[in-house]
């Protein structure tokens, strides 16, 4: 079997890929996904974001090593496995990052990725509900809309950051990142718009593309530096198939490094241990591993507005069939739909914490229910310093790989942390929101001092579900793809996922992945 372009993975990445590649019905396209369809209700209900995060069928479900700094936790890490990828179960939150996360990435010899290099792509992306403008899109494939959720729990939490000093802001992704609002999401007529739904099922009967599912690349094929193909299991059988152009690889930031450990690049030392052959020895595979680190900082509610409502039976089925009859209702919002851009002190030159607003308590990533009213703020460190990585338990394909983020090694994140934490106890204690305060049960009033402080973050802290990093493009040493994103040293071979990332950006990862894959895109057909 031949094509001209062969994709690995239909996470939000590919799905781009696969649209912009097969534009041109000269050109055969096959894209890979190890899951199946996301064309179920869980998917599509924004409510349910939960159902199949801890779902094995539609779920990869990783676990880090025991991290060091966080008492040897070991932290959940879902990873979307159907077509769409994350897409399909995120949080729908849609956030680009700011100007001078992309001044980072050109100030790394990456001069195709400043943000005015990046700025169009971003636009291509979306048709904003709120119409075009010199930041913002009209045109693109992917709805994306100004969040019109009117719980009164985001209105007073708005007013409460203004009261605390902060400004509101229209728009997040626009001029100015810094302020609190609420934030675009990839919601449409009450239900998720994932990427597989508005950019792969348009064009997914195109002569030229076809879209594998349930099929699992176990590695790359090479003629000596030469990508030529892939080995893949579909429907369990084992076959060979062969490129004519390129190989691109867009699992993901922890398959995407996996998949090509397994086929021979990585660290020689590394794959020699675990039996494989050297195809080339690339120090930088499965490096650079970041995330954002959220702390939960809780409060009970004293009014009836919260998602607590729901876990209750009568109120949670008349939801569900508002949702399933009329795509409205509770059902019909993700919730996640508040938040911002802050200073953790005035020391800080640039907004360094993003916080999330939710009108609930979230547990175990929400396997428990609340036992009350309740609402928190998830407050990350947008740069983390702490890097991980990520290796081969073994040579067998369908062995997971190991994870470890390395969370709070670098003393800062941990100040930034609980600086966070400070900030936003100041805003949930603002007038706006006294009619709805109860106590502070996260970590709680009698945690006060660093050490006390500390300890809650070690013990409670958890992934804002944002993996990037470890095929990082770049010029140095360790940079797996250089900026047009092609793996060094290899012909016909090129990452495009989160894991090309080098440093993460302020923002849900979404976004920014769309628009690697846009520009991606771009520099093959170009």
């Amino acid at each position: 079997m031949n094509y001209d372009y062969l994709i690995v993975g239909a996470g939000s990445a590919g799905c781009v890929l696969a649209n912009r590649l097969s534009e041109n019905q000269n050109h055969k396209v096959a894209i890979f996904e190890a899951g199946g369809s996301s064309d179920i209700w869980k998917v599509k209900m924004p409510l349910a974001l939960l159902y199949t995060m801890h779902d094995p069928k539609y779920n990869w479900k990783y676990y880090s090593e025991p991290e060091p700094y966080l008492n040897n936790r070991r932290v959940f890490c879902p990873r979307g496995k159907m077509l769409g990828g994350c897409s399909s179960h995120n949080g729908m939150v849609f956030v680009r990052g700011n100007k001078d996360d992309y001044s980072r990435w050109e100030s790394f010899g990456l001069k195709n990725w400043s943000y005015e290099k990046v700025l169009p792509y971003f636009k291509k992306i979306e048709t904003w509900s709120e119409g075009e403008n010199q930041y913002r899109g009209s045109l693109g494939p992917l709805p994306v809309s100004l969040s019109k959720n009117s719980n009164p729990l985001f209105k007073a939490f708005i007013d409460a950051a203004g009261e605390a000093g902060h400004k509101t802001n229209f728009d997040m992704n626009g001029e100015e990142q810094e302020g609190f609002g609420m934030f675009d999401t990839t919601m449409h007529q009450g239900e998720r718009a994932g990427v597989a739904k508005y950019y792969l099922n348009p064009v997914k009967n195109r002569k030229n593309l076809d879209v594998l599912k349930y099929s699992y690349v176990e590695k790359i094929l090479f003629d000596g530096k030469k990508a030529v193909g892939l080995q893949v299991k579909v429907k369990n059988k084992v076959q060979k198939i062969y490129a004519n152009k390129e190989v691109i690889l867009s699992g993901g930031s922890i398959n995407s490094p996996q998949l090509l450990m397994l086929s021979g690049i990585g660290d020689a030392n590394h794959l020699k241990d675990k039996g494989i052959d050297v195809v080339s020895d690339n120090k930088g595979v499965g490096k650079n591993l970041q995330d954002h680190l959220e702390t939960y900082i809780q409060q009970e509610c004293k009014t009836s507005n919260t998602l607590y409502t729901y876990t209750k039976l009568i109120p949670k089925v008349l939801a569900g069939i508002q949702w399933f009859l009329f795509k409205s209702g509770p059902c019909s919002k993700s919730f996640l739909e508040a938040g911002g851009f802050a200073k953790s002190s005035p020391e800080r030159d640039i907004s360094n914490i993003q916080f999330h607003f939710f009108p609930s308590f979230v547990i175990n990533h929400g396997l428990e229910q609340p036992k009350s009213h309740g609402y928190q703020l998830h407050a990350s460190p947008n740069h983390p310093k702490s890097r991980g990585h990520i290796t081969l338990n073994s040579s067998d394909p369908y062995d997971y790989p190991k994870i470890l983020f390395n969370y709070l090694q670098d003393e800062d994140d941990l100040k930034q942390t609980r600086e966070c934490i400070h900030v936003a106890r100041k805003i949930l204690s603002q007038p706006a929101l006294a009619e709805h305060a109860g106590k502070e049960v996260g970590p709680g009033t009698e945690a006060q001092s660093d050490d006390e402080l500390n300890e809650y973050i070690r013990s409670k802290a958890d992934t804002a579900y944002h993996p990037c990093g470890t095929c990082k493009m770049g010029v140095d040493d360790m940079a797996v793809v250089d900026e047009n994103l092609k793996v060094k040293g290899i012909q016909n071979l090129r990452v495009i996922d989160a894991s090309v990332i080098p440093e993460i950006p302020s923002a849900n990862l979404n976004a920014p992945v769309l628009m690697i894959a846009e520009k991606g895109a771009d520099a093959i057909l170009n």
